[in-house]
């Protein structure tokens, strides 16, 4: 068990800023985590740091059909985004076989580079500090075998607030300018005592935005994005007790129709699944590296992207 929870890195309690753009949708959790995710935090009750380094590059905004979109010509959108994560687990807060968890994460858009082929004229980026989110957890002990643990899983209650910069005339903005609700469950299952496979299932629900984007006209006063599923989803194998290597991927989709001015919209729900090879490096007891490639496909009203994330933890 004790060799398990080394590699058990679940300190992704997170929402990862991939590509925030001029469709519905706020910027989720969309393969942040991955090995683990559902597993105790490997170094046990204290303060944990997390960062990412996530470089995203869309060369393609879809529309409804699948189909990109004819205008602008040129659809270029790089944005590199670090995110800086604070998780503490209080060493008096278990019960039973329940331990609480706080967390707090902190996007930033520290680049956002765009390329309409008109000067920019349609698309535009913006950059600052995104959206604060904030959760509450409950992480279950693991279920054990005579080999090691079978099963773990944790729930957590997440909200994403309005704090981020925003420019209702950008592409490319840190923040959504709205409340979210993103509560998830993840859980990793233990197939034998190297390879095992995880996941997190989030329900995220929007508030109203009362500054929309321009996009959708002068006449506008508010939209409210529909609700949405989204997922991550990982296949680890531990080779040794420095690397644990697989594959891992996130889903989303919209099940609601947004909402302009009050009314349901049809023809604009958002859907996407990423899919790529990940690895992760034991660095010592208390720090981690992931590494994940991330390419995206059956998109629909979003932007098409490719990813690359590094991801570092640390238990103090």
């Amino acid at each position: 068990m004790r060799e398990h929870r080394k590699h058990a890195a679940t300190l992704a309690l997170a929402l990862l800023p991939a590509l925030a753009s001029a469709y519905d949708q706020p910027t989720v959790n969309m393969g942040g985590t991955s090995f683990f995710d559902g597993a105790p935090l490997p170094g046990g009750p204290g303060f944990y740091f997390v960062e990412y380094l996530t470089y995203s590059k869309a060369t393609k905004l879809v529309d409804n059909n699948g189909n990109r979109l004819g205008f602008p010509a040129t659809q270029d959108i790089s944005v590199f985004a670090p995110v800086t994560q604070f998780i503490y687990v209080p060493p008096g807060a278990k019960f039973g076989n329940k331990q609480l968890g706080f967390q707090v994460l902190v996007p930033w858009v520290a680049s956002a580079k765009v390329d309409d082929g008109a000067n920019n004229a349609v698309l535009r980026g913006n950059t600052g500090i995104g959206d604060i989110s904030a959760g509450v957890s409950v992480q279950y002990d693991p279920i054990m075998g005579a080999q090691g643990p079978l099963y773990a899983q944790r729930f957590e209650l997440q909200f994403i607030l309005p704090t981020g910069a925003y420019d209702r005339n950008a592409t490319v903005n840190p923040g959504s300018n709205t409340w979210a609700f993103d509560p998830y469950w993840a859980g990793t299952l233990w197939a034998s005592q190297n390879l095992s496979f995880s996941w997190r299932l989030h329900y995220l629900w929007n508030a109203r935005n009362n500054a929309p984007s321009a996009a959708f006209g002068n006449n506008v006063s508010s939209t409210q994005a529909g609700q949405a599923a989204h997922a991550n989803f990982a296949a680890e194998y531990v080779l040794n007790p420095t690397w644990t290597v697989g594959a891992a991927g996130y889903w989303l989709q919209q099940v609601t129709d947004t909402k302009v001015n009050g009314a349901d919209v049809s023809g604009r729900r958002e859907r996407v699944v990423g899919l790529g090879p990940a690895a992760m490096m034991r660095l010592s007891e208390r720090d981690l590296l992931f590494f994940n490639v991330y390419q995206e496909f059956a998109v629909r009203n979003r932007a098409e992207n490719s990813k690359f994330q590094i991801r570092y933890d640390h238990h103090f």
